[in-house]
């Protein structure tokens, strides 16, 4: 995996009746599969989460948390669905500083699991969305769990890396492990742990997971590693439905989850770039990649000081997406140079996941997104269950003076966005989209819409092109360029003062790995495409 190439030489798929587009193939024929026996979007996208699970446990599972998007044909409504947990409620600021911890816990500590939000957010979008019976719909996970499948290249390289790492290291975490090792791509793995889970959820629903002998296993395996999560802190968890945030972008409304999730900071980016005439400007061009570089910075700037849980700390979401405030930041973009430390503004009034998206034939669409964080999570696994327990509380602040500081019973600024886009005139669908990646997520969507509107390129060119990635969690300022960017870019971003570094091979894995469905609003013909940087693909019926 050394000279790992990700060049794509695919073609985008098209379909009329339905469409899948994941990271991973037996996730992908799961979705059809449900698909093709009657079930809508949020039936499909249910099937998809659970059998990536499976596949692909080295990114997302039910120790993790969850995001979707959907879209309802019938209504032209789009509404929000947030699955994402809360910390403990015996876990203070005052407990960690006791304890040694006052700026950051270690990424993989067992105080940073919060509650996992996936299940009741799968069980949720099908209940209030769905037609099919969980049974049904978990069925071909269970399937994959009981009799195994053969693991793909790209999720073997990042097993085995985990197997030695986090895995390695946490209780039990050899549970997910073939005697201590990752397994080697195209070998069989069963994990009758997950069957146990997946079948216990489809009998007995969320329930089941919060309150039963799941739960009881979470917790006794986090006072084991000396966590503090307990049965009430499981039992009071809710996946709540929220009026999603949206801006108009070259006659699109373009729609995100509201914070807790990061998916402000692409809506600011879009509005920064609105007034920019980006069709001139080829996508690889060092203009363009500057703009959007510093577009996003100044988004950023905003993102990480706002975006935390809003029933602790209000936004003023209206001011920050707003054309005004949009003016006023707009201002802090030179065109011809990096303009050092951009800060948060004062509106007026105050690595590793998956995305996957559904399109049925009625024009239902599903966009999905669910995650451990950092891999396995903190590599944690309730023994006898078959998943891992995930790491989010990691992105909360410990300075008490922080909107996102740790607070009992408080979710904390979440990086895994989907993205959905409708038609503004009429709000009939476009299509969901999404980039998975930590912190790369709102740079993948901001680079591959803009290719795909601005420069009129189908889903799989938008998503082949070599992106970039600004690391928000060092300074904001450094910015990883993927192979296959013109050299004349890379030394004239140089000279405009970025700093850069060009990254090949196994590692462009930064760069987050996309789906994109597109759906003709006349004809109503589904175009796909999906990231080469991943083990997947788009597949229609």
């Amino acid at each position: 995996m050394d000279h790992f190439s990700i060049s794509s030489r695919r073609s985008p798929v098209y379909a009329t009746r339905g469409m899948v587009a994941a990271s991973q193939p037996l996730a992908v024929s799961a979705g059809l599969e449900i698909l093709s026996k009657g079930g809508n979007a949020a039936d499909a996208a249910v099937a998809v989460a659970a059998a990536l699970n499976v596949t692909e446990p080295t990114s997302t599972g039910l120790g993790g948390d969850a995001f979707a998007l959907y879209y309802d044909a019938a209504t032209r409504h789009v509404s929000a669905l947030n699955g994402s947990g809360r910390a403990p409620h015996s876990l203070t600021l005052e407990r960690l500083a006791r304890e040694g911890y006052k700026d950051k816990l270690p990424s993989f500590h067992p105080y940073n699991v919060t509650v996992p939000g996936a299940c009741a957010m799968w069980c949720d979008l099908n209940g209030r969305l769905g037609r099919l019976p969980l049974t049904q719909i978990l069925a071909p996970a269970i399937r994959l769990a009981e009799e195994g499948f053969p693991v793909s290249p790209i999720t073997s390289w990042h097993w085995q890396r985990a197997a030695q790492g986090q895995l390695a290291k946490a209780v039990n975490g050899s549970e997910l492990t073939i005697e201590g090792r990752g397994p080697n791509p195209g070998e069989i793995f069963c994990n009758p742990g997950l069957a146990r889970t997946l079948k216990t959820i489809a009998k007995g629903g969320k329930k089941a997971f919060y309150e039963g002998e799941i739960a009881e296993a979470i917790v006794s395996i986090l006072k084991e590693a000396v966590g503090c999560m307990e049965m009430e802190d499981l039992a009071a968890h809710q996946s709540p439905w929220e009026a999603p945030i949206s801006v108009v972008y070259r006659g699109l409304r373009v729609w995100e989850c509201p914070p807790n999730g990061q998916g402000l900071a692409a809506l600011l980016a879009l509005n920064l770039l609105e007034k920019y005439d980006l069709s001139i400007l080829p996508p690889l061009s060092p203009q363009r990649v500057h703009l959007e570089i510093e577009a996003l910075r100044i988004a950023f700037a905003d993102a990480r000081w706002f975006v935390s849980d809003p029933a602790f700390s209000p936004i003023p979401l209206e001011d920050l997406l707003s054309s005004a405030y949009a003016d006023e930041r707009r201002r802090g973009i030179s065109p011809q140079y990096a303009l050092p430390d951009h800060l948060h503004g004062f509106p007026a009034s105050g690595h590793d996941t998956v995305y996957f998206c559904v399109v049925d034939g009625e024009g239902n669409a599903c966009s999905f997104i669910n995650s451990n964080y950092m891999g396995f999570g903190t590599g944690i696994v309730p023994r006898g269950w078959g998943f891992s327990l995930q790491n989010r509380g990691a992105n909360f602040s410990l300075d008490p003076t922080h909107p996102n500081h740790l607070e009992p019973g408080k979710r904390p600024y979440h990086t895994i966005i989907p993205a959905l886009a409708t038609h503004a005139n009429d709000n009939s669908l476009f299509g969901p989209f999404g980039v998975m990646g930590g912190f790369m997520q709102p740079q993948g969507h901001v680079q591959v819409l803009t290719r795909m509107l601005d420069n009129a390129l189908d889903p799989q060119a938008a998503l082949d092109l070599p992106r970039f990635c600004i690391d928000v969690e060092k300074d904001n300022s450094s910015v990883s360029l993927e192979e296959g960017i013109p050299a004349e870019t890379t030394s004239t971003l140089e000279a405009m003062r970025h700093p850069v570094e060009i990254v090949s091979g196994i590692n462009r894995a930064i760069f987050g790995r996309g789906q994109v469905i597109l759906r003709d609003p006349v004809t109503g013909v589904l175009c796909a495409g999906s990231d080469p940087r991943a083990d997947g693909c788009a597949m229609g019926i």
